[in-house]
């Protein structure tokens, strides 16, 4: 055949940039994608019930488990003193998160034991008999009253200062200082956690764990049992959804599978029901930002001072990072001259907040954007008006350093937002939304465009590192594995397109298999929006060595130069020859040319020194715009998102369909966080919300009426990352601030817009009920 015949044949499924589906996809529509709870059990596996304190703060000080160990099917009762290691799950080495509860409990739903049983049904209610005498201990369980009690901090806290903001404050002509509340969120995956153990010889043990950070689950386990980690495997296939909150939080039931399975020498599973994992597992981190802001009356910061104080629950888990990060993003898309942002994670006495995705980046964001919009009704400008004139500027303008002294390199931020105001129509549906809010007496409406600046690695520099494994057996078949871990969306069918990119195969030809730590090793979590970042370019690391054995045996064999080897789909092209694929990996498999590669990749350029508040912690940064319009009902509160357009920056995306589900998703999750999700305790220090019944997520029902989502198609990642694309997990999720922004707009109407609603979130319909009351009474 001539060349022309071979290049114009379709590629059924094989290149990058391209729209493919998820690999998964079929599998999830016919309900034949298997989940831990889906694998057959092996035969005489257990289940495991969790015995939960039922007080805030106490100590205990007695504890009754007979009737415990007596009732129908338990086989065991697991307490703290029969770890054989130690009792500590803590994922930052403070060593301040005990794996089960010994003398004292620190929040509502605290495990103290756990029950081992023939049926989890028995483990359950047998985990109901235990008689636990306490000494109750005073408790907070939010902010304000953790800073009222002197509440300690969890981690130590980081300040970054840049220019002189304690001075240049007082010299502005206008300032503002107030503060606003902002909610945490249930991650509210549809699976819950779940581990199976399944014990080995010696100390061996296998543990299929629903989790974001297997290396991590096997490094507890093994600290836990007290064994070496390569006694140790850890699989995961795929999680029903994780968004942070499976990246620390399945620690604790890996751990207690593989006590109980290793004692008892038989299969144990642990799983939660859906009150238990939202009752003892953690959140988003709810903050209160208390600001100080100066500016000219144009509208120009000068200086902004700003505390984000943080609920964090008993111990550290991952706050140190999120509330960094919660400062890393306070700038949202705006050059500050002169700042200070100050953090406070605090001690309350809850369960321990956790990541989720944005890793605090929303919080900051969202402090950021309401100065922005504390500006604008002071100058009496719209708020559009007020964010480009505080944008970053182009590199070399002076306005492009952030407050922890990283340039903002590849800034597009101004170009997204133009073409976002353009294509949507912008100011013209503004001033008809004046124009009907100025005849309607009761229905409102706002509208409002609100920008994305997002920070892309892990800003602990150490996780920003990947491996991954490749084979080619000798029929052309091709097996990887890597350390990432797929919870829906697409990381496996995106790296697998990268391999098959490479050697120029069909997508189908690439076996995707489960992580595992018994392949690729050290991994890190999955997340940081890094996933593919990551394992993507690992995976090329290990294609790429393979591929130029290939070509040298190809050059050796058939006595060519290498510019005679050419990869075509699914065959080679060796001087004038044509060869299938299959059959030239068989040729060279019989030359005894290896077929299989490790690769890794760790990111270049990036280094942070938190103690300085210095560094380039940022590989490169994402941006996104969104506008959106809503009504709301004046007498009610009751509103409705009625448009809603996006312009999103995923770099050349390696897969069109995949992101822009991705932009889709993240943003009516993040509308759920700021309008509907509204987590509460009670004086008891119970989480009241802890069930689908009175915790609401967004519904299909709730997503914007018109929904017009758009890639940056012109986009392309300055940075040399995989096929130059962008991450695209957290980066949209604050696309969703523009419908609190929006909500806060109509609000503003009943007013006048003379004054800034300052609403919190979630604005909840009660909330913007209660400041529609507050601004008509003034």
């Amino acid at each position: 055949m001539d060349k022309t015949t071979f290049d114009t044949k379709p590629i059924i499924n094989g290149r990058m940039h391209v729209s493919l589906k998820h690999d998964s996809a079929h599998k999830h529509v016919t309900g034949t994608a298997e989940y831990i709870d889906d694998i057959p059990e092996p035969a005489g596996t257990l289940h495991g019930g969790l015995g939960l304190a039922d007080r805030a703060h106490a100590e205990i000080v007695s504890v009754d488990l007979s009737a415990v160990k007596t009732a129908p099917g338990v086989v065991w009762v697991i307490t703290a003193d029969d770890i054989p290691g130690f009792n500590d799950v803590a994922s930052t080495g403070q060593h301040d998160e005990p794996l089960l509860a010994t003398t004292n409990v620190q929040f509502h739903g605290q495990i103290i034991f756990a029950v081992i049983a023939e049926t989890r049904d028995q483990a359950r209610r047998a985990a109901k008999l235990a008689q636990i005498e306490y000494r109750d201990l005073p408790h907070w369980t939010d902010i304000d009253s953790a800073r009222e009690n002197d509440a300690p901090y969890v981690v130590e806290p980081m300040t970054l200062k840049r220019g002189e903001p304690e001075t240049e404050i007082e010299n502005a002509p206008l300032r503002v200082q107030n503060h606003m509340y902002i909610g945490g969120q249930e991650h509210f995956y549809l699976e819950s956690h779940i581990a199976l153990a399944v014990p080995g010889e010696d100390d061996e043990v296998i543990v299929w764990s629903s989790t974001q950070h297997p290396s991590e689950v096997q490094h507890m386990v093994a600290h836990v049992l007290g064994v070496a980690n390569n006694a140790v495997t850890v699989q995961t296939r795929r999680m029903g959804g994780g968004f942070g909150g499976k990246e620390t939080q399945g620690n604790q039931f890996a751990a207690l599978a593989a006590i109980a399975a290793k004692k008892l020498k038989r299969a144990v599973k642990f799983r939660p029901d859906r009150d238990e994992d939202m009752s003892i597992t953690g959140k988003r981190h709810d903050f209160r930002v208390d600001y100080d802001v100066a500016f000219d009356e144009e509208g120009r910061i000068h200086a902004v001072d700003a505390i984000y104080a943080a609920r964090c629950g008993f111990s550290a888990d991952l706050s140190g990072p999120v509330t960094d990060r919660a400062l890393f993003h306070a700038d949202s898309s705006y050059f500050y001259p002169h700042v200070r942002l100050t953090s406070q994670p605090l001690k309350t006495h809850t369960v321990s907040n956790t990541a989720f995705r944005g890793f605090g980046g929303p919080q900051g964001m969202l402090g950021g954007e309401r100065i922005i919009e504390e500006i604008a009704y002071a100058v009496g400008k719209d708020p559009l008006e007020i964010r480009k004139l505080n944008f970053y500027g182009q590199r070399g303008s002076n306005r492009t350093m952030t407050p922890y002294h990283q340039d903002v390199e590849d800034n597009i931020i101004a170009r997204v937002v133009d073409e976002l105001e353009t294509s949507s129509e912008y100011q013209a549906r503004r001033q008809a939304i004046l124009e009907f809010n100025s005849h309607s007496p009761v229905i409102r409406k706002g509208i409002a465009l609100t920008p994305v600046k997002f920070g892309i690695s892990f800003t602990m520099t150490a996780y920003n590192q990947a491996g991954a494994l490749v084979h080619i057996y000798n029929d052309g078949s091709i097996h990887l594995n890597h350390g990432g871990t797929e919870m829906g969306q697409g990381l496996y069918t995106k790296v697998a397109q990268v391999v098959a990119d490479t050697f120029q195969v069909d997508i189908d030809r690439v076996k995707i298999t489960a992580t595992t730590t018994a392949k690729v090793p050290n991994t890190s979590a999955t997340a940081a929006s890094s996933g593919t970042d990551l394992n993507g370019m690992a995976a090329y690391d290990a294609a790429r060595q393979i591929k130029e054995r290939l070509i040298d045996f190809a050059m050796r064999q058939w006595k060519v130069g290498r510019d005679k080897v050419e990869f075509l789909p699914n065959r080679l092209r060796i001087g004038g020859e044509i060869v299938p694929f299959d059959t030239f990996i068989r040729a060279a498999y019989y030359d005894r040319v290896q077929l299989s590669a490790a690769g890794f990749y760790k990111t270049p350029r990036i280094h942070w020194d938190r103690k300085a508040g210095r560094g380039r912690p940022f590989y490169y940064f994402a941006y996104g715009a969104a506008v959106s319009e809503v009504s709301i009902d004046t007498l009610t509160g009751e509103y409705m998102v009625e448009r809603t357009d996006i312009l999103h920056d995923v770099g050349k995306s390696l897969n069109p369909a995949i992101d822009i589900g991705q932009v889709e998703g993240a943003f009516v999750q993040g509308m759920g966080w700021l309008t509907t999700e509204e987590l509460w305790w009670d004086d008891k220090g119970r989480l009241r919300t802890h069930a689908p019944s009175t915790y609401k997520i967004p519904l299909a029902s709730d997503r914007p009426k018109i929904f017009n989502v758009q890639l940056a198609e012109w986009a392309e990642n300055a940075e040399p990352t995989i096929g130059r694309s962008k991450a695209v997990g957290e980066p949209p999720f604050m696309l969703a601030i523009s419908v609190l922004e929006a909500l806060s707009m109509a609000v503003a109407s009943v007013a006048d817009y003379s004054v800034c609603p300052r609403l919190d979130a979630p604005a909840t319909p009660e909330r913007v009920l209660m400041a529609v009351e507050r601004l008509k009474a003034m």
